[in-house]
This record gives C-alpha cells, sequence and structure tokens, in this order.
C-alpha cells in the first residue's frame, strides 16, 4: 500500500535521538495507528509496548531481534517484526525511511 487514505495525522513531531529517529502518527478509523519516518545512520535501541511490524520503504540497515543471536540486514521493500514488551537494536547504514504498524 503507497497511500493511506480517510486517516488522521498528529502534527508534532515523534524525535528521538536528539533527531536522529524522527516520525509522524497516522490514525485510522478502526482506532489502529501507524507512524511513518525517517532514520539517520547511526545505532539506536528501542522498547516495544504493542507488537510491532517495521516495514522499510528505503534505505539499508542491520537489525538485533530480542532473544537472537545474530544481526539480520533488512533494505528497502522488506520488513521485520518485533514482540511486544521488548527491546531491539539498530543499526542504520544508511537514511531510512520506515512505516511502523503497531498491532495489539
Amino acid at each position: 500500500m503507497s497511500e493511506f487514505t480517510n486517516v488522521s495525522v498528529l502534527k508534532k513531531a515523534n524525535c528521538y535521538f536528539d533527531g536522529g529517529v524522527t516520525s509522524r502518527t497516522i490514525r485510522f478509523p478502526d482506532g489502529s495507528k501507524k507512524t511513518l519516518g525517517i532514520m539517520q545512520p547511526g545505532d539506536y535501541e528501542f522498547t516495544t509496548h504493542d507488537r510491532e511490524i517495521m516495514e522499510i520503504l528505503e534505505g539499508d540497515l542491520d537489525v538485533l531481534l530480542p532473544d537472537a543471536a545474530d544481526w539480520v540486514q533488512v533494505q528497502g521493500g522488506e520488513s521485520f517484526e518485533v514482540p511486544a514488551q521488548a527491546t531491539f537494536s539498530i543499526r542504520v547504514r544508511a537514511l531510512t525511511d520506515y512505516c511502523c504498524s503497531f498491532l495489539s
């Protein structure tokens, strides 16, 4: 899906890691939400509340998922899933455009 219709967008940006990661929250009529964002090259650690699917639209990164021993490369057109209440690490190699879906 390259476009979302009938959504609400929160104007205030979500900024993390001194602006290294930014996003905007999108809310759907059914109550679900996604964020659309950009990650600058760097190393980041995130903690989830809900289960998340991170779709990489453009870019290149490595992700270390919870309980994984090895980093996995993820590029534009690929995605990965993170369980709820988990911590994961990302090494962004190139400017990365992403869409994160929050699943309850």
